[in-house]
Parts: C-alpha cells; sequence; structure tokens
C-alpha cells in the first residue's frame, strides 16, 4: 500500500474493494468461517470437515464449492478423495487473527474452543 500525502494510506481502487467485500461476504456466515479455520491448520476432505464442524456432508461439500470458485480453497486428488486446502497464506492469517482475537477475548484459547466448533453448518 502507498502512502497518501497526508501520510495516511491511498485508499484501494473500487474493484479491490469489492473483490475483499465479496471474499469476507462469503466468509460471513459461520459454517464456511469455521471450515476456513479449520482448513488453516491442515488439509482435510470432506469427510473429515463435516466431522469437525457438525455439518452434512452435501452442506460441507456446497460450502467448499463456494469457497473453491471464490479462490479461496483449493482441492486436489489423492486417490479416490478430494483433499482441500486454503490456497491463498492471507486468507489464513485473517482468519487466524480474527478467531484468534475474538478467542482471547472470551477467555477461550482459539484451538480448544468449544463455542468456535460449534459453529458448524
Amino acid at each position: 500500500m502507498s502512502r497518501a500525502a497526508d501520510g495516511g494510506f491511498e485508499d484501494p481502487p473500487a474493484e479491490v474493494l469489492a473483490e475483499a467485500a465479496a471474499a469476507f461476504g462469503l466468509l460471513a456466515t459461520p459454517a464456511r468461517l469455521h471450515i476456513v479455520w479449520a482448513l488453516s491448520q491442515g488439509e482435510s476432505d470432506v469427510t473429515g470437515l463435516a466431522d469437525r464442524v457438525g455439518g452434512t456432508l452435501p452442506s460441507v461439500s456446497q460450502h467448499l464449492t463456494k469457497l473453491k470458485l471464490a479462490g479461496l480453497v483449493r482441492s486436489r486428488r489423492e486417490g479416490r478423495r478430494q483433499v482441500y486446502l486454503v490456497d491463498d497464506p492471507d486468507v489464513v492469517t485473517v482468519v487466524r487473527l480474527m478467531v484468534g482475537q475474538l478467542a482471547e477475548r472470551a477467555g477461550h484459547a482459539p484451538a480448544q474452543s468449544s463455542r468456535l466448533r460449534g459453529l458448524g453448518a
């Protein structure tokens, strides 16, 4: 980011703001945020994610499809399974920072927070 003449940061172009808003919009549902949180800690298949976030296979699969189309996650084939991972380290940073800060404020360690695990579909 470049600095403006007044010492602040210049405003990003409207296209960048729209793209950021769309990405945040996709993460605005607790189920998708939980999926990205889980994937930020390591790759997983749909069954593992459904178990972790408490969602059904079809629901988690639909969320993954939307996240994949937006470029927030990607998948690769491993034998007969499809394995998902977060494709953008900056997304991992943002999600970990936000969820971690909120968990700390609530008096929970992020990795141990049952409240965060209860955010599934």
